[in-house]
């Protein structure tokens, strides 16, 4: 919405936005574009002009999606998924993904994992056994062992220190 806003101040037209992409019915000039990625900034979002921080941006949406989305497991294994759904190699993506970001996509999508158990230990609804099932981990060690690995504490002492009020959740 703040994108077709700041672009219809400049007198353009939008046919369609989707993520890491914008459609105007005309030519944007570069005084435009300045001016669309000043307005972006002072709305807290950002424009993305470089192709590979467009890709990077579209495998974390996925990401993201696949962590925080549906309970259904993948038919496939993650990287076909990820190549199919982009429509690129997955070691393309793989090695842009980790020359852009600093970490590998394996990374991420385990802290990003981790971030979506501590939200979920925080609600207080489900058993770890839940959460291990909701995000696909083998089992509860494994979500235990990766946890610890990531926050240096265990899923049981994280949700004792949260209810405690000893550790805010973005600081584990």
């Amino acid at each position: 919405m703040v994108l077709r806003f700041e672009l219809e101040k400049l007198g353009l037209h939008c046919t369609s936005i989707e993520l890491g992409r914008a459609e105007t019915e005309e030519i944007v000039s570069t005084e435009q574009i300045e001016k669309i990625k000043i307005a972006l900034l002072q709305s807290g979002l950002e424009l993305i002009d470089n192709k590979k921080s467009i890709l990077i941006e579209k495998i974390k949406h996925v990401i993201i999606e696949m962590v925080n989305g549906s309970d259904e497991r993948l038919k496939t294994n993650f990287s076909y998924y990820l190549a199919i759904k982009l429509n690129h190699d997955y070691t393309y993506l793989a090695n842009i993904f980790s020359e852009v970001s600093g970490i590998t996509i394996g990374h991420f999508i385990i802290l990003h994992k981790i971030q979506r158990v501590k939200q979920l230990i925080g609600y207080d609804e489900l058993n770890l056994t839940e959460i291990s099932w909701k995000l696909h981990y083998s089992s509860v060690a494994h979500l235990s062992s990766q946890f610890k690995k990531v926050t240096g504490v265990t899923p049981s002492r994280f949700k004792q220190l949260e209810h405690r009020g000893l550790m805010a959740l973005e600081n584990v």
